[in-house]
């Protein structure tokens, strides 16, 4: 019996070329579509899934009322984590990631993931420790931990255990080699414990300052320690400021703010966080949420498809399951016999699937930023259920639609003539069609967003200006006067950079286009405290980065008071201080009393997603923030752009910095980048429009061809009587336009409910007008008509005595 199916399914392929293939193609681009957001998936809900402690790990982050929440609290929490009976370890660490290079018996290696954390660090993320022991790996000011891989670029086959090594001008011994068991929010090459003066509150009562995690005995009990750590801040912040100040607590809380604490555990670190907490980062949990849901829409396409022409080839065979019956066989074999076609169908396309996913998962990977590899227990599994759930899904309907044919119904030939599952069909199409009208739709909206966002007037000009990275070494930030001494360097080295020939400007500033800068200090203004971004910048940055000036004047050297208490405030500051003529007005940053002495034109400093926040700017020695200096710009003039870069790098390496390699970025793509994700999801979104309509097609092309190849004797017989041919074809492709119309409109609401939640994502955003929705019926119609006019012209032009020469 299975080889006489074998022999039928092959009979079949070899009569039906065409749509074998359409059906083998249509199924294992969806697969592999799938596929692709399956391993995304899986990359992504893997970050710490290898550790054990990860439900019992929790990173405190603080919010200041309408202040960004941030992962870095006060060092006057430690004494209360401490006695919390619900706290088992409390590990403070210093900003996430450092730099720095790594020498040993002269040897020199950069890294660039070196975390500073206190001991106890191992307990919450119990990496493999190769040599050593986890236990005195960070005991110590003078311990270090080395990864795997940078135990041996240092070492190479010695034995590092014991060694003595250089790191921010330090004497470490490695007493740890550790490997990361999988993908971790924490994945440092180098952990040192140099933390002692950091975690000293006589040394360091900064209110944001370091990151705090903890491990936690009973996570049902976690709201306890996070009401109490919210009690330390009022009491702390509130209430002792309120005493200082003669006034209420409540006053106080009304003028400061209120503090509000999140505990977020570790297992949902990655997707769910509402700060980049940890250095690896957040995943885009929409994105991923998008992409999953458009694939497993792409594969059900894929399946409506197959069965469509599954179900409309089915004709063809009505007569051999007619006979079949006859001959004795029953409805179960009949079902039996098409699941097995189907899973053989399923087989090849997944096959094809995994052979296509393979070929092109590099672009997929350069896409994503990732290093996904077809691999893994878990993925053959998914890939398992995947074919379990096509052959039910694509195998069990037409398998039963065909054995229900009536044995002796389509042996007369009269089974043509019926309507029986022609009206599921045709809902299918139409599904196909809505199907194909959201992703038309919706591709033509996201990419108008885009385009907007890369042509929007964000404020300033960053096209052929250079943020170059600035590394000075650790003796700068040593003794006193150590902004003083910074600043001096950066005057020295912008002096040099201004006389290399294609230079034009040279200044630098306490900001930073990537999205990062988005800090908050408490501006007072009579006595009211507003929280804006204060920014210490150079002369001449404004200029170079075109900011315009609207009203007064910009900072100016030939002004001594332009270093001591001057300041630019933006249009949105004067707006939240509500003043009509700021000009002289004074304002306190901090202690730091201040005049304005002009406003600047907004601009967007932060992604697309956040409105322009309240700034003010001030001389970058006003408030002795030199010691912060880690860029320099560079305006570029327009001529030979690449050797002039190629004379800065060289300058760079030879009189700047000869340990860290030359690093720059121009700001127009640096600010892109704080977008690049949704650049991605248009770029997703147009690449599944265009498999969509191809998906789409290849069953309006089936559908059209037996539909037509039914009604062939109807043409022959009217063409004979006389019917001309545009009247055929009108009448031939008007169902096919009334399910384009149906489909189209059935699309039109969920595109413009999703689309519209999707926008809100930006804090600039187009509106959706009609045109995408006009644009995109067009399309739609224009394809079923091209694809659907082409098969009928093709009966039409039929030879009448072909199909009439027996009637």
């Amino acid at each position: 019996m299975l080889k006489n199916w074998i022999n039928i399914f092959i009979y079949h392929i070899k009569n039906n070329k065409i749509f074998s293939i359409l059906n083998v193609l249509g199924l294992s681009i969806g697969i592999t579509g799938l596929i692709f957001a399956l391993l995304y998936w899986n990359d992504e809900h893997s970050y710490n899934a290898w550790n054990p402690e990860k439900d019992n790990v929790y990173q405190v982050v603080v919010q200041l009322s309408d202040m960004p929440a941030v992962a870095e609290n006060s060092v006057r929490l430690k004494a209360h984590l401490e006695s919390d009976p619900n706290v088992t370890t409390v590990v403070y660490a210093d900003n996430w990631y450092q730099k720095d290079k790594i020498i040993y018996k002269g040897k020199k290696e950069f890294a660039d993931k070196i975390i500073n954390v206190e001991n106890g660090f191992f307990s919450l993320f119990p990496f493999q420790i190769i040599q050593g022991n986890a236990t005195s790996a960070l005991k110590d000011g003078t311990s270090i931990a080395l990864s795997e891989d940078m135990a041996k670029r240092i070492f190479n086959d010695e034995n590092p255990i014991g060694k003595q090594i250089k790191c921010w001008n330090t004497m470490f011994t490695v007493r740890a080699v550790y490997r990361i068991p999988g993908n971790s929010s924490i994945a440092p090459n180098v952990i040192v414990n140099h933390m002692k003066d950091l975690v000293d509150l006589n040394k360091n009562r900064g209110l944001f300052v370091l990151k705090i995690l903890l491990k936690i005995k009973d996570p049902s009990k976690v709201d306890v320690t996070r009401r109490m750590l919210e009690k330390v801040y009022y009491d702390e912040i509130i209430v002792k400021s309120s005493k200082e100040a003669g006034m209420s607590p409540a006053e106080m809380e009304k003028k400061i703010g209120r503090f509000k604490i999140f505990m977020e555990p570790l297992s949902q670190a990655r997707l769910h966080s509402i700060v980049d907490g940890y250095p690896e980062g957040r995943g885009n949990y929409q994105f991923l949420l998008i992409m999953a849901g458009l694939s497993v829409l792409i594969l059900i396409l894929s399946i409506v498809n197959y069965i469509n022409m599954a179900t409309a080839n089915a004709i063809k065979r009505a007569k051999e399951v007619g006979i079949r019956k006859i001959l004795g066989a029953s409805g179960k074999d009949i079902i039996f016999q098409f699941i097995f076609e189907t899973l053989l169908i399923t087989s090849f396309s997944i096959l094809l699937a995994l052979v296509i996913a393979e070929l092109t998962l590099p672009c997929y990977n350069n896409f994503l930023g990732k290093n996904l590899m077809i691999i893994g227990r878990q993925f053959y599994l998914q890939v398992i259920l995947i074919f379990i759930f096509t052959i039910v899904a694509a195998g069990i309907f037409p398998a039963f639609y065909v054995s229900n044919f009536e044995s002796m119904k389509v042996l007369k030939g009269n089974f043509e003539r019926s309507k029986n599952g022609i009206w599921l069909r045709n809902g299918m199409l139409i599904f196909q069609f809505a199907i194909a009208a959201f992703f038309i739709i919706g591709s033509n909206i996201v990419y108008e967003q885009i385009k907007y966002l890369s042509h929007k007037d964000l404020g300033f000009k960053g096209d052929q200006v250079l943020a170059i990275s600035l590394n000075l070494p650790s003796s700068y930030y040593e003794g006193d006067e150590i902004g003083q001494k910074i600043f001096n360097r950066y005057t020295t080295i912008k002096q040099e950079l201004s006389k290399i020939k294609g230079v034009d400007q040279v200044a630098t500033g306490l900001l930073s286009f990537d999205g990062t800068t988005d800090d908050l200090w408490p501006v007072w203004y009579k006595e009211e405290l507003f929280k804006q971004t204060a920014i210490g910048l150079d002369y001449g940055l404004l200029d170079l980065l075109k900011i315009k000036i609207v009203k007064g004047r910009n900072l100016s050297p030939k002004l001594a008071s332009d270093t001591l208490n001057s300041v630019l405030i933006n249009e949105t500051s004067q707006k939240l201080m509500k003043l009509k003529d700021p000009i002289n007005q004074e304002i306190r940053i901090g202690n730091q009393k201040m005049k304005i002495i002009g406003v600047v034109k907004d601009f967007n400093l932060l992604s697309p997603e956040a409105d322009v926040p309240p700034m003010t700017f001030y001389h970058i020695k006003t408030l002795d923030m030199a010691d912060g200096i880690n860029l320099i710009y560079v305006k570029l003039k327009s001529d030979n752009i690449e050797n002039s870069i190629a004379d800065i790098e060289q300058f760079w390496k030879t009189k700047v910095d000869t340990e860290y390699p030359f690093k720059y970025d121009f700001i127009d793509k640096q600010y892109a980048r704080t977008y690049e994700s949704y650049v991605k999801q248009k770029n997703l979104f147009s690449l599944l429009n265009v498999v969509v309509i191809l998906i789409a097609l290849f069953g309006l092309l089936a559908l059209a061809s037996y539909s037509i190849q039914r009604r062939i004797k109807e043409i022959a017989i009217r063409k004979t009587l006389g019917a001309e041919t545009n009247v055929l074809l009108k009448e031939l492709s008007g169902q096919y336009v009334l399910y384009c119309i149906i489909g189209f409109l059935i699309a039109a609401f969920p595109v413009y409910y999703l689309l519209t939640k999707w926008l809100e994502n930006f804090a600039y955003r187009i509106n959706i007008e009609l045109f995408p929705f006009v644009s995109g019926f067009a399309l739609l119609l224009a394809l079923t008509l091209l694809i659907v006019l082409s098969r009928a012209y093709q009966a039409t032009r039929a030879d009448i005595l072909k199909h009439l020469k027996y009637e």
